[in-house]
Formats: C-alpha cells, sequence, structure tokens
C-alpha cells in the first residue's frame, strides 16, 4: 500500500520516511533529524484511504480511454450516433457511480 505517502500526508514535518511492512516498523525523521512520533493505526488508515483514491483515478483513466476510443462517433462529419453507441458512453461515463475500481468492474460491451 501506500504507507510512505500516508506518513508524508499524517506528518507535514517528516521529510525522511522509512518503512519495513515485514517487520512492522514505520519511522520518520523531521528536517533536524527528530524522530516523528507515527500513529500506525492513523497510518494505516491513510494508507486505505490513498489506495482507494489510486484505484478509483486507474478506473476513470481506463473509462476516458474507452470514451476517447469513441468520439469520432459524435463528430460533427459523421452521422448522427445510435442508440446503442449513446447508451454505451452513457454507462462508460457512469462506471464510477457503480465501481470504484478495475478489480471488479464489468464494462459496457461496445456496440
Amino acid at each position: 500500500m501506500m504507507y510512505s505517502e500516508a506518513i508524508h500526508d499524517l506528518y507535514s514535518n517528516a521529510v525522511v520516511v522509512s518503512v519495513d511492512r515485514e517487520n512492522e516498523l514505520y519511522e520518520a525523521w523531521d528536517v533536524d533529524g527528530n524522530a516523528v512520533t507515527i500513529d500506525l493505526v492513523a497510518v494505516e488508515t491513510k494508507a486505505e484511504e490513498l489506495y482507494v483514491v489510486v484505484k478509483l483515478e486507474r478506473l476513470r483513466t481506463e473509462r476516458n480511454r474507452l470514451l476517447a476510443e469513441t468520439d469520432y462517433w459524435n463528430a460533427s462529419d459523421t452521422p448522427d450516433m445510435s442508440a446503442e453507441q449513446i447508451a454505451y458512453r452513457q454507462a462508460l461515463r457512469d462506471i464510477t457511480e457503480t465501481y470504484t475500481s478495475l478489480d471488479n468492474v464489468v464494462w459496457p460491451v461496445k456496440p
């Protein structure tokens, strides 16, 4: 997960971060070399929040790529889009209302 990022988000004075998940060792130091006290529960919670955001960003990136593949359907020099094409593009736009990651998304079928 994103433990280093979580520590930096939670502790703005942390400039050096060391994460050893295997041994559950999270350490941080400020600019003067002083140890920053880390709340492990807060770090875990923040890392999970950040991971959810990243997963949603990846979903949106893939959704946007699929939409871009069909942008030409709506170009002014092409015929009107079919009902199936309109429904497909709308389903892509709505995908983040139902899914939050690429892990379990069910993509609409491109007509």
